[in-house]
């Protein structure tokens, strides 16, 4: 063949697929709006119609005779007649799964199941399963808002409840004191001490908690020894402890020291002891421990609670949770101990201390879980901080 003969069919087929180009894009424009199966039949009639224009251009300019001619003809239409077919099956096909994925998509909503659809090629099968797990973090998300939903409804009731009750208590003493019926003032101001204390701290309280939410609690970290850190802790708490009749022991190893903000962990620790002080009947033991673990340091606090049911350790960190139905807070012994002036933090409070231990604990990338002693006389409260 020439050159000339070769750049004359060239030019032949590339005119007819041109043209047939041409009318397929017109065409495209105005079938955009409809199914995906009508574009992917569209591109298989573009190319199945080009080559057969283009075959029979060639046939007719070569002056085949009529029966090579009617055999190009056939054998041309037959093969685009099955190129459309298969290209209208497999569009069908594209569109069922187009379908299926906007259902799925539809489920995301509230009640929706997660189903993964493993039909279709692998990138639709990488859609469906990543629209199923984000249906299922959705899900988990709506759970935690609900959940912290209720949180917050429960935490303005019990707050209303427990300051509703020492104010009353804080008014009758002052009308007693007022009208000199008082048989032991020193007692009732006493008292009075000890509730504006417990009210102040839970105000504390209640701010830090804001700031935890709200995602400004700043810390300082700067080096800690933990050994000193515990002891403070242990110090402060002391007084209370004796008071409820609560041995309190502890144990650091040598040389701990963590990357943390001295007055936002010494909170968390001394938040803990308290809650295991006031769970922990008299006689009981309250055990500290800090040791080093492969991930971090590890600090832990026992108690004597009797253990929690599985789900109380779902909730334990939840604001305004407090492991009991009774709202009304008791006059706790440890009000009037010797140098126990933040004894009225060990009231029953509004339950947000172990909800502030959470906050300043991933505030500085750690953790805080909790378990059931293998004794079941109690439960322990393990910190986990980066090393």
């Amino acid at each position: 063949m020439s050159t000339t003969d070769a750049l004359e069919i060239i030019g032949v087929a590339f005119g007819c697929a041109l043209g047939v180009g041409a009318l397929g894009l017109l065409t495209a424009r105005l079938i955009r709006r409809r199914s995906v199966r009508w574009q992917v039949l569209l591109v298989a009639a573009v190319a199945a119609l080009g080559t057969y224009a283009g075959a029979l251009a060639i046939a007719r300019l070569m002056f085949l005779s009529a029966h090579d001619l009617t055999v190009m003809t056939l054998v041309s239409s037959v093969s685009a007649v099955v190129a459309v077919v298969v290209a209208a099956a497999v569009g069908r096909v594209v569109a069922g799964w187009s379908v299926a994925l906007r259902a799925q998509v539809r489920a995301l909503g509230p009640g929706g199941v997660p189903v993964v659809d493993d039909r279709g090629p692998a990138e639709l099968r990488a859609l469906s399963a990543e629209l199923a797990e984000t249906q299922q973090r959705l899900a988990d998300a709506r759970r935690r808002e609900l959940r912290l939903e209720e949180s917050r409804r429960e935490l303005v009731s019990w707050v209303s409840h427990d300051l509703r009750t020492p104010l009353a208590g804080l008014r009758a003493m002052a009308e007693a004191l007022e009208d000199g019926i008082a048989a032991e003032p020193d007692r009732f101001h006493q008292q009075i001490r000890a509730e504006v204390d417990r009210m102040a701290t839970m105000v504390d309280d209640l701010f830090e908690l804001s700031r935890i939410h709200a995602g400004v609690l700043r810390i300082s970290p700067e080096p800690v020894a933990l050994r000193d850190l515990v002891s403070e802790a242990l110090a402060g708490a002391d007084p209370v402890a004796r008071a409820r009749r609560v041995r309190l022991g502890g144990h650091v190893d040598d040389g701990l020291e963590v990357t943390a903000d001295a007055a936002g962990l010494s909170r968390a620790v001394s938040n803990l002891l308290m809650n295991a002080i006031r769970h922990t009947p008299a006689d009981g033991v309250v055990e500290i421990a800090g040791r080093q673990v492969f991930d971090g340091i590890e600090l832990s606090v026992s108690d004597g609670c009797g253990g929690l049911a599985a789900e109380e350790m779902a909730r334990v960190f939840d604001v305004g949770w407090q492991g009991s139905t009774a709202r009304t807070p008791e006059l706790d012994p440890a009000y009037l101990a010797p140098g126990a002036r933040g004894g009225a933090a060990l009231g029953q409070g509004a339950g947000i201390g172990l909800a502030i231990v959470k906050g300043i604990v991933e505030a500085h990338r750690g953790r805080v879980e909790v378990e059931n002693l293998a004794t079941a006389r109690g439960c322990r409260f393990l910190i986990t901080l980066p090393g």
